[in-house]
C-alpha cells in the first residue's frame, strides 16, 4: 500500500494474524549466542538517543527472526546505535549540522533505515573509528554532525546503503501491532507515555505512569489466556532499571529478558499508538508472515522433544 500503513503494506499478515503467544526475543538470544558465543544483555543508553536504541533493537530482532527462519544464512551482527542516531538527526532531515541537543523521532529513524540503512557494530579502521562497543561520545558527536561524523565525507552513509531496511511501515492500531508481532516483525514505538520504574506486577506488567518522551521496541505478544493480553516492550536503560532479581518483579514467561516489561492493550492504544510514531520493521523478504514455533523455533523439520514449562 502506498499510504505507508502496515495494514496496506502487509495484508497477508493482517489476514493471517491469530491469537498466539509470540516471543520474538528468543531468536535474538539464539542469534547472539551463535554469533558472539555469549548471552545477550540489554545495553544502557547514556545520552538522549532512545530513538536509535529502539530502532536498533527492532532491526536486530527482525534480522534474528529471519536467521531462525532460514531467510538469512548467518546470525546477524548487532547494529550500531551511533549511526542510526546521527542519520536520524542529520541525513534524514537533509541537514549538515543538528546541534548538540538530544533526541530524534521514530519517523526520522525509520526514514534513515529505509533510505540509507544499517551500520553494524564492527571496526572501521580505514575511517578511523571502531563501532564494536557502544560509545556515547561518538553517538553525541554524530547526533550533531550525522552518521560518520564531521569529516567522513559520506563514506559511512555509503556503507549503510549496502544494508537498507526496505520494509518499514507505520503501525496505528492494536490490530496492526498484533499482526506485525505474531507475523515475526518487531515494532518501534515512540510516545510520551511513561511507566513505573518500580517492580513489575506478578504477570510482568508495568504500571503506566508519568511522561517519557521515549522510543522503545515491541518484541512479543501474549494472549488473554496468560492472564492479560499485552505486548512486551524492550527498553534501553540496562538490565536493572526496575530493580535486581526478585526486586524487579514478575516475568512471563521465565525467559522474558531483563530490561523489558509487558504493556496492556488499553495503555498501548491510548498512550502510545495514538502518538502516531510507531513503525513495524521488516526484512529482506518483505511482509510475509513467518512460520514461527515459539518453543523451539524449528521450521519444517520434525519437532524436537523438550521441556515446555
Amino acid at each position: 500500500g502506498d499510504d505507508g500503513l502496515f495494514r496496506s503494506a502487509a495484508p497477508r499478515c493482517m489476514a493471517a494474524a491469530e491469537d498466539r503467544d509470540t516471543f520474538l526475543w528468543r531468536p535474538m538470544l539464539d542469534a547472539h549466542r551463535a554469533r558472539y558465543g555469549r548471552e545477550w544483555v540489554v545495553g544502557r543508553q547514556e545520552i538522549g538517543s532512545c530513538v536509535a536504541w529502539g530502532a536498533m533493537h527492532a532491526v536486530y530482532v527482525a534480522e534474528s527472526v529471519s536467521w531462525k527462519a532460514g531467510i538469512r544464512f548467518e546470525p546477524p551482527p548487532v547494529p550500531s546505535t551511533e549511526a542510526i542516531y546521527g542519520g536520524s538527526r542529520v541525513e534524514a532531515r537533509s541537514r549538515t549540522f543538528a546541534g548538540w541537543s538530544d533526541g530524534s523521532t521514530g519517523f526520522h529513524a525509520a526514514k534513515w533505515l529505509r533510505e540509507w540503512g544499517v551500520v553494524y557494530r564492527e571496526p572501521f579502521p580505514s575511517l578511523g573509528f571502531d563501532l564494536t562497543k557502544y560509545d556515547s561520545n561518538i553517538e553525541k558527536n554524530w547526533g550533531a554532525y550525522g552518521c560518520g561524523g564531521q569529516n567522513d565525507g559520506g563514506k559511512l552513509d555509503a556503507i549503510a546503503r549496502q544494508h537498507p531496511v526496505r520494509y518499514v511501515a507505520k503501525v496505528r492500531t492494536w490490530d496492526e501491532l498484533k499482526a506485525a508481532i505474531v507475523s515475526g516483525f518487531p515494532c518501534t514505538i515512540a510516545s510520551n507515555q511513561g511507566f513505573s520504574t518500580g517492580p513489575r506486577d506478578a504477570l510482568g506488567f508495568s504500571k503506566p505512569q508519568g511522561n517519557w518522551a521515549h522510543q522503545m521496541a515491541v518484541i512479543g505478544y501474549r494472549t488473554a489466556a496468560s492472564g492479560r493480553e499485552g505486548v512486551l516492550i524492550l527498553n534501553s536503560w540496562g538490565p536493572n532499571y526496575m530493580g535486581v532479581g526478585a526486586n524487579a518483579g514478575g516475568k512471563w514467561p521465565p525467559d522474558q529478558p531483563d530490561g523489558s516489561f509487558w504493556c496492556d492493550r488499553q495503555t498501548m492504544e491510548r498512550g502510545i499508538l495514538s502518538a502516531d510514531d510507531s513503525w513495524a520493521i521488516g526484512d529482506i523478504d518483505g511482509w510475509k508472515p513467518r512460520d514461527l514455533d515459539n518453543h523451539g523455533w524449528q521450521m519444517n523439520i520434525p519437532e524436537i522433544a523438550e521441556d515446555r514449562r
